[in-house]
């Protein structure tokens, strides 16, 4: 079977955030396979899809699995798969994926960008450990969200643009703050700027230290910005070393993620 790399949330190849797709001719195999593909795979996520009969609730079925775990929702690697559905001419227009977080649709533009519809993360006020997170994180919190149990994470917002792009955290040490790991942001340095806020995403517990553009965790951005900023419709740039911009668009229970992806490699899956 066919076995792509896509870059999500990036128009150029070596930016944004890899992520392995596996086009199914049946059902999904068992689970150790699916494990063992994204583990050779080896980044962030692998996402694995198979067509679904029509009339049907959705068109596609959908997982993704990190090189450790299967996880519960990932924006880049479904990104990535409606790319190379749309791209390949596997599935026209608008699709339905059926996932453990409920039936999300990828809708394609006429420039090749591809908008996500989410749900929007519940954000909690979490109470700061008064000894580990800021050691660990390497910057004292200005405030610390929880973000629900889709995510699963802790939204952490840090002084400036400048304090997130200098973290230096302690990976182990983060693992115990959250289920899955830590997103650190602030606002823009720049207001008048391409991108109206930063962030970094730390993942220990799934077997990324850092991810390089994280659809998810705007689904939590999406409406801690939104607020603050008075606007709905943002970009956020995810300023790790491969970097990337989503646009987001707050709408209630749902946001909305646009970006671009890129097909990099094209192979054949032998085992």
């Amino acid at each position: 079977m066919r076995i792509r790399i896509v870059d999500a949330f990036t128009d150029r190849p070596f930016a944004g955030n890899p992520a392995g797709v596996v086009l199914l001719d049946d059902a999904f195999p068992e689970d150790a396979w699916l494990q063992n593909v994204a583990k050779e795979v080896n980044h962030a996520e692998t996402a694995f899809a198979h067509r679904l009969p029509e009339g049907g609730e959705a068109d596609w079925a959908l997982r993704w699995f990190t090189p450790v775990t299967e996880v519960a929702l990932c924006g880049h690697a479904t990104l990535a798969t409606a790319h190379v559905l749309h791209s390949t001419g596997a599935h026209q227009g608008p699709v339905r994926f059926t996932t453990r977080s409920g039936v999300l649709v990828a809708t394609p533009a006429a420039d090749g960008s591809v908008t996500l519809d989410f749900p929007t993360a519940p954000l909690t006020p979490a109470e700061t450990p008064a000894a580990g997170l800021a050691d660990a994180l390497g910057a004292e919190p200005l405030g610390v969200l929880d973000t629900g149990p889709n995510v699963g994470d802790l939204l952490v917002e840090l002084a400036d643009e400048e304090a997130v792009r200098a973290l230096r955290p302690d990976h182990r040490a983060l693992g115990a703050h959250s289920a899955r790991g830590v997103i650190a942001t602030a606002r823009a340095q720049d207001p008048a700027g391409p991108y109206d806020y930063v962030s970094r995403c730390f993942f220990p517990n799934v077997g990324i230290d850092e991810d390089p553009v994280t659809g998810s965790a705007h689904t939590a951005l999406a409406p801690f910005w939104s607020e603050r900023l008075g606007r709905p419709d943002l970009t956020g740039l995810q300023a790790s070393p491969r970097s990337g911009l989503v646009r987001t668009g707050l709408r209630g229970e749902r946001t909305l993620l646009t970006g671009s992806a890129v097909t990099v490699i094209d192979g054949e899956l032998l085992a």
